[in-house]
């Protein structure tokens, strides 16, 4: 390794490589704990050229590749944990003039998202994924992983937002995969293969991102409802009756709210507690057509209570109960003696979700009475986050092996339901032993047909998704 380590350093630029024990471990995962980091290196290269020798020095001396963006990621997609060579984006973080015409803007892989915007905002337009974590993850993290976030109701996921790719194959030749073209029906689409490949197939060095319109004036409302059957009749009626654009539509529970009641010392977002909360942004409404439909909407059956934003604070301070609740269960992860709380992000067919959450509040539910279950989650597109606390009295020992029983049981209900087990993450590792509870045999099959293609040596970001 010390000559795989010198290689390294003599080919790249100062301070491009690092073996200090911080860093490997900072560098050599996610926010998962799952896993011990143990990687060999961390490089971090400025251009697709210097990209190019990392992978050509680390196939020389057989040592494989994992690419690393934000880190942002729940899914162990970027854990180096054998030896790798951790290959971090971060520093190729250029981001081109904005293409005002075309409503295009080229960036590398390592731009973090909120600039972006902020960048493509100065010319009245954005790239629209709206995630949790958009200060601290990568463009290509998003790409690598297909991320959602706040308003895949409205936008769709991150692949419908990208016209070209740059991307660095395992072999190290560089390839450009679309470009600047709206319509190009020339066969295969080949940027749609390597986003959400989750970095097995290639590294995405740069990329054309399609952007739209920065959205017109937002309105912010927070209704109580007294559980998911409500707050689906509240959906149906939202995009029924509702004046404006949907942008958002968001459920999350009592529970949800108290912990962040408890973190933020916030006081309670309505008067009286209901049992869960949906939130709903809306574009451009005309004030007093809102005014009318907000008594309509507080006519649907279920449906408590309800208020509107009156200021761009008190949006903020509206939204504060929805996005503080994954840092929220963090602390309380913490006071309860485990680093984190058990995560799931799941999706189902929205005709379905009344009867998989009751499916849910029946055997699953009933035999873990005593967990603090949190769930919450994007329920316009039909994502529902699980995240789960360690009941008191269990040892921190018995955690783990409590967790895998729950989640078997959970993917199974999921494909009684035709589900996905993930939704927004990924599969990286955490999800790897379920994935054939949602993918079929023979598309699993494909899938590592395109890999033994791509990457017969299993050089890239090896042991993700699938093993080979």
């Amino acid at each position: 390794m010390s000559a795989f380590v010198d290689a390294l350093a003599s080919r790249l630029p100062p301070g491009r490589v690092s073996i200090d024990p911080a860093d490997l471990l900072q560098y050599g995962r996610d926010w998962t704990r799952d896993w011990t980091p143990a990687p060999s290196a961390v490089t971090w290269p400025r251009s697709t050229a210097e990209v190019v020798e990392v992978l050509h020095i680390s196939r020389h001396f057989g040592v494989h590749v994992v690419p690393s963006g934000g880190r942002t990621g729940l899914a162990g997609g970027a854990v180096a944990r054998q030896g790798e060579v951790v290959l971090s984006l971060e520093r190729m973080n250029r981001i081109d003039p904005v293409d005002e015409l075309g409503q295009t803007v080229r960036v590398q892989a390592g731009a973090i998202t909120q600039i972006v915007q902020e960048h493509c905002e100065r010319a009245g337009l954005t790239w629209p994924i709206d995630l949790a974590a958009k200060g601290s993850s990568t463009i290509g993290g998003n790409l690598a992983t297909n991320a959602g976030g706040l308003n895949v109701v409205r936008y769709g996921h991150a692949r419908h937002w990208v016209l070209g790719l740059q991307v660095v194959l395992a072999s190290g030749e560089v390839v450009e995969v679309g470009g600047a073209l709206e319509k190009d029906n020339t066969g295969l689409d080949l940027r749609q293969l390597f986003i959400g490949s989750e970095g097995t197939l290639g590294i995405v060095t740069e990329a054309t991102l399609k952007l739209t319109r920065v959205p017109g004036k937002l309105d912010v409302l927070l209704f109580g409802v007294d559980g998911l059957p409500a707050a689906l009749r509240l959906l149906r009626e939202v995009r029924q009756g509702a004046p404006g654009l949907l942008h958002a539509f968001e459920y999350f529970t009592d529970f949800c709210a108290s912990q962040v009641v408890e973190h933020r010392k916030l006081p309670w977002p309505l008067r009286n507690r209901p049992h869960a909360y949906v939130l709903v942004e809306l574009e451009a409404p005309d004030a007093a057509v809102l005014e009318f439909w907000l008594g309509v909407a507080l006519g649907v059956p279920g449906v408590s209570d309800g208020v509107v934003a009156q200021s761009s604070k008190q949006a903020r301070e509206l939204w504060a109960y929805r996005e503080d609740i994954t840092a929220s269960l963090s602390a309380a992860a913490q006071r309860h003696g485990v680093g984190a709380p058990h995560k799931n992000d799941v999706a189902l067919p929205l005709a379905l979700l009344e009867a998989f959450c009751a499916e849910l509040d029946g055997d699953w539910r009933q035999t873990r009475k005593a967990w603090p279950l949190a769930l919450f989650g994007h329920l316009g597109d039909g994502n529902l986050h699980l995240n789960t606390l360690p009941p008191a009295g269990l040892p921190p020992t018995d955690w783990p092996s409590a967790c895998a029983t729950a989640d078997r049981e959970l993917f199974a209900l999921v494909r009684r339901h035709g589900g996905s087990i993930s939704a927004e993450h990924g599969v990286g590792l955490v999800k790897k032993p379920y994935l054939h509870l949602t993918r079929s045999p023979a598309e699993i099959a494909v899938m590592r047909a395109v890999k033994a293609a791509l990457d017969p040596d299993n050089f890239l970001n090896p042991g993700k998704i699938f093993d080979p």
